[in-house]
């Protein structure tokens, strides 16, 4: 592991502002999210944090991770499928949040189907761990993830913002 700092920059998406972290060795989200640097930063390892970070929106690690933001919120909603992501978590977590991704932009799931397309059709809980440990959203979209009702469910940074992802992507009505 490499002793450069992550680099992290800021975009503005509907719903909010993402922050991003970005590892310089390779360009991989490693964490992102609505809620700020301190709570996003504090998604890493104690070891992935003693790295430390800069802001360094304009590195050419960072601002295709900017672009993608931009080009998603200017209506390419495919745009955040092209930004490499990297979480650790267990096969079950792998699977699911690979899963995630392929729920295009425009579509939603549920839970359950979600737990089924990981390959643990019994395993709704763990695809809701899933959805509520994924440290790198909006690029692993699980405000894609419904419940089986159809009602919005939960999102770690709150159900307006959940709201207005699924708006922007015309899956669900203004």
């Amino acid at each position: 592991m490499s002793s450069e700092p992550y680099e992290t920059a800021e975009a503005a998406v509907p719903g909010g502002r993402v922050v991003v972290v970005v590892d310089p060795d390779d360009g991989a989200v490693v964490a992102s999210g609505f809620g700020g640097l301190d709570l996003v930063f504090g998604f890493l390892t104690e070891q992935e944090q003693a790295r430390g970070h800069r802001e360094a929106p304009d590195s050419p690690r960072v601002a295709p991770v900017v672009a993608a933001l931009a080009a998603y919120a200017a209506g390419d909603l495919d745009a955040l499928d092209r930004v490499e992501v990297r979480q650790p978590g267990g096969a079950f977590m792998q699977r699911a949040w690979t899963e995630l991704r392929g729920v295009r932009a425009g579509r939603t799931d549920s839970y359950a189907g979600l737990a089924a397309r990981a390959g643990s059709p019994t395993a709704v809980r763990a695809a809701g761990q899933a959805c509520a440990t994924n440290h790198v959203a909006p690029f692993v979209p699980c405000h894609r993830i419904l419940r089986s009702d159809g009602s919005l469910g939960g999102y770690a940074y709150g159900l307006p913002v959940k709201e207005a992802l699924l708006v922007h992507e015309g899956a669900l009505l203004s």
